[in-house]
């Protein structure tokens, strides 16, 4: 077994064990409408094991970034046809990540709908709107009575993501969005019982993943947490509270049988990994990469020392789309531009060379 060897994750029959990280590229337009430059992006790249896309809202509440893709209206989903079907045709595999972006937006990104969270506080700094920057709002703290509406949206863009021909979904529990602010003590000071115990916290987590899975098929489902990661206010600094979170939502996720679980933590090989790994009992994808880049070397020695049944890759496929190639001959590769990460057109984003065969 190495970096290069076939893996079954739940329904999906992966070629190699390189993944390609979900990574926020705004290049959808106002409507949020994938058009021929996002088909170009993925179809590119579809010699990875698995694609995962940016993280796509499912309700326009849920909207964190101005150009971000949606799997919400008729337009949205025929857009994301067109990028299965190129990605099919050149032999890939590819999941919808889901996201809300819960209390990390602003009414002046989501068409001005309330922004909600698991409670009423406001993450410090700014936000880029369709209308400039702005402070990030209070939120509405969500009732227990919203919850099911939020758990609907999530059902709802699943089964459209499915609809549209994409291979699964990834739910985002990561990254300081809406369903890791119910994970984050932090941001989740509720005393209903989505809140106060690690339990309660993982409670409505494991409620979404839960009706996806019933919706869509568990074999179809992954997701993505960041323990510790401690970005956009959404803090974890108590370790043994971070174990007893994540290793309940491990084992309430255990029974479903999901395709996987992918953890972005900076120490793949550590404790609180590992545990996971054992309680949750599926495969487990790991991405280390967020503060240094994932090389060649880092991501086959994951594999060879069975840290991780697959290694999820952002910056290296940003620039090199043929990544898999290069790295089985171990081939020089091109250099990521920051620059052109963020952006509306095709530089930095369908321009990076493949090598010539």
């Amino acid at each position: 077994m190495n970096l290069f060897s076939p893996l079954t994750l739940g329904d999906l029959q992966l070629p190699n064990r390189l993944v390609m990280a979900p990574l926020t590229r705004v290049r959808s337009g106002i409507e949020g409408v994938p058009g021929p430059l996002v088909v170009e992006h993925y179809k590119q790249r579809a010699s990875l094991g698995l694609i995962v896309t940016e993280g796509t809202y499912p309700s326009h509440a849920g909207q964190g970034f101005p150009g971000q893709p949606g799997l919400v209206t008729p337009e949205q989903i025929a857009g994301w046809t067109n990028v299965a079907d190129a990605v099919h045709s050149a032999g890939g595999r590819l999941v919808a990540q889901v996201m809300h972006a819960g209390r990390v937006t602003h009414e002046g990104t989501n068409g001005g709908r309330e922004v909600v969270a698991p409670s009423a506080i406001a993450i410090a700094g700014e936000t880029r709107t369709y209308e400039g920057k702005a402070a990030y709002p209070v939120p509405h703290a969500l009732t227990t009575d919203e919850l099911p509406g939020v758990i609907a949206d999530f059902v709802q863009a699943s089964r459209n993501a499915i609809a549209a021909g994409l291979d699964g979904v990834e739910i985002h529990s990561a990254n300081g969005y809406l369903l890791h602010e119910f994970l984050s003590p932090a941001s989740n000071q509720r005393d209903d019982i989505y809140g106060g115990s690690p339990e309660n916290r993982a409670r409505f987590v494991v409620e979404v993943v839960t009706a996806v899975a019933e919706a869509i098929g568990a074999g179809r489902v992954g997701i993505r947490v960041s323990p510790e990661h401690n970005i956009q206010d959404a803090l974890e600094t108590d370790a043994a509270d971070v174990l007893a979170t994540y290793g309940a939502l491990a084992d309430a996720l255990a029974p479903l049988g999901l395709a996987y679980l992918s953890v972005l933590h900076r120490e793949p090989a550590g404790d609180l990994v590992q545990q996971l790994r054992t309680r949750f009992g599926g495969p487990l994808l790991v991405n280390s990469g967020f503060g240094e880049v994932t090389n060649r070397d880092e991501a086959m020695a994951i594999i060879a020392d069975d840290l991780a049944d697959a290694v999820v890759v952002g910056r290296a496929v940003i620039a090199n789309p043929d990544l898999v190639a290069r790295w089985l001959k171990d081939l020089p590769l091109n250099a990521p531009d920051p620059l052109t990460f963020y952006g509306a057109g095709a530089e930095g984003y369908t321009d990076y060379p493949a090598l010539a065969h």
